[in-house]
């Protein structure tokens, strides 16, 4: 197949060390960037939703005095791109995204050039206030949709996770009591404390419903949301919705790890409705496209291995975000489409995956794929399982797939939805105008 870049595509498809320095503090050349006008927005930004007192990061960098001891380390991490972590390759494919962290190439500079001129604070009076931040316990999209917490919460059933215990999977399921079809808006997915979120590797929320007119791929258990570091809620886009329908259940799938004391914990499932008797124009369908179940991975020791898995489109498809998922062995995933046209189109590529972060890149609005009846979604996985890995923990084993972390996965989570064959058409001439307008300015 011959392969085609984006602008083709527009046509008819989608248009830690200390840092000691020589220098004094304040001591900086008139062009050296400072912590107070130039860095400190900057991990505002960028940084400090997880560098903060009491949330996840190891270290907050909110003020001078707690980011200068760790400048050598920042510096390191930010120019090797594995922080902020977003690892998608924003030269190939889209490169716009909804909730793009990552650092742009002048914002890198910046930093480097901090570090490299003695990490200098400059003049308190340039510090901007200091970001006000919500509690770390918050419903993300509360008070952005006028509510104080969610519409329904489902809560797992406790579990204690004992100081030193090996990898739990904790899997109850839990009536959600809805008794009516309700269109869902918006889904947050967290652990209720924030020692829970020491110990939950990812907790994993799978609807069990009688749904006729669901396709066969999508069928009960059917993936509604997860969380895990780097993903904890989803937007869905305007007048597109989840479907829950009476009786439903929640199955959790929750992965407990060592905390290092005894903590006990539940997850809990938030959940946004539309008014009742308001229904969306498009509904969302969050499908795993990729190699799983039993014998789905071969992996032999020492060795790096491809593979590669296909999921037809019924119809036409708006594909809304992109999440890889594999585990310690993992190192790259491709998501492309060949299209019925026998054109291949790589629409994102993750070169550099790590297990730590399980990140959702959410395409924006003009840029999401657009893709024809017919087209094939090609999943691409590559797992080393060398020494040169890492995070590798025995190079030296036959690798199959599991619920393990030490075991692999290679799917991809992407949440689609479709599209009558006349609103794809208007969805592609609506965006052409759009993007002639943009031009045009």
């Amino acid at each position: 197949m011959r392969k085609a870049g984006l602008p083709t595509l527009i046509l008819g498809v989608f248009v830690l060390a200390t840092f000691a320095s020589p220098r004094p503090a304040n001591a900086a050349g008139p062009d050296a960037p400072t912590f107070s006008k130039d860095v400190a927005p900057i991990f505002q930004e960028k940084c400090e939703a997880c560098h903060r007192p009491d949330s996840i990061a190891p270290m907050s960098l909110r003020t001078f005095e707690e980011s200068r001891p760790w400048a050598r380390s920042i510096k390191a991490r930010v120019e090797a791109r594995q922080m902020p972590p977003w690892h998608i390759d924003k030269t190939v494919g889209v490169k716009e995204f909804k909730n793009d962290r990552s650092l742009s190439d002048d914002q890198m500079a910046t930093i480097a050039k901090w570090v490299d001129q003695g990490a200098p604070q400059g003049d308190p009076k340039d510090m901007p206030a200091l970001k006000a931040w919500p509690a770390e316990q918050r419903w993300a999209y509360a008070e952005s949709i006028g509510q104080k917490e969610p519409d329904l919460i489902v809560r797992s059933l406790p579990w204690t996770q004992k100081a030193g215990a090996s990898d739990t999977w904790w899997k109850p399921i839990v009536d959600t009591g809805l008794r009516e079809p309700r269109w869902v808006r918006a889904i947050e997915v967290r652990p209720s404390t924030v020692k829970g979120r020491k110990i939950t590797h990812h907790a994993n929320a799978d609807i069990l419903q009688f749904d006729p007119d669901a396709p066969a791929a999508e069928m009960t258990p059917g993936r509604f949301s997860e969380w895990a570091v780097g993903k904890e809620a989803e937007l869905m886009r305007p007048d597109s919705g989840a479907l829950m329908l009476p009786g439903s259940k929640i199955a959790w799938d929750i992965h407990y790890s060592n905390g290092g004391e005894d903590i006990t914990d539940v997850v809990e499932l938030g959940i946004y409705f539309y008014p009742k008797g308001q229904q969306p124009k498009y509904r969302q369908h969050l499908i795993r496209m990729g190699k799983t179940g039993p014998g789905a991975l071969d992996i032999p020791p020492n060795t790096i291995q491809l593979t590669e898995t296909y999921f037809p489109l019924r119809e036409a498809a708006r594909l809304e975000s992109f999440q890889p998922h594999m585990h310690l062995r993992g190192k790259a995933m491709t998501l492309e489409a060949l299209l019925p046209s026998g054109q291949s189109v790589v629409l994102s590529h993750v070169p550099e995956f790590s297990f730590n972060w399980h990140s959702t890149y959410a395409y924006a609005d003009d840029a999401a794929p657009l893709l024809p009846k017919g087209t094939i979604v090609k999943v691409k996985a590559w797992h080393d399982n060398t020494a040169a890995n890492k995070a590798n923990p025995d190079p030296n084993v036959w690798v199959g797939y599991g619920g393990r972390t030490v075991d692999e996965m290679a799917h991809a989570w992407v949440n689609v939805t479709y599209l009558k064959e006349e609103e794809y058409l208007g969805e592609v001439r609506a965006r052409q105008t759009r993007l002639q307008e943009k031009r045009a300015k």
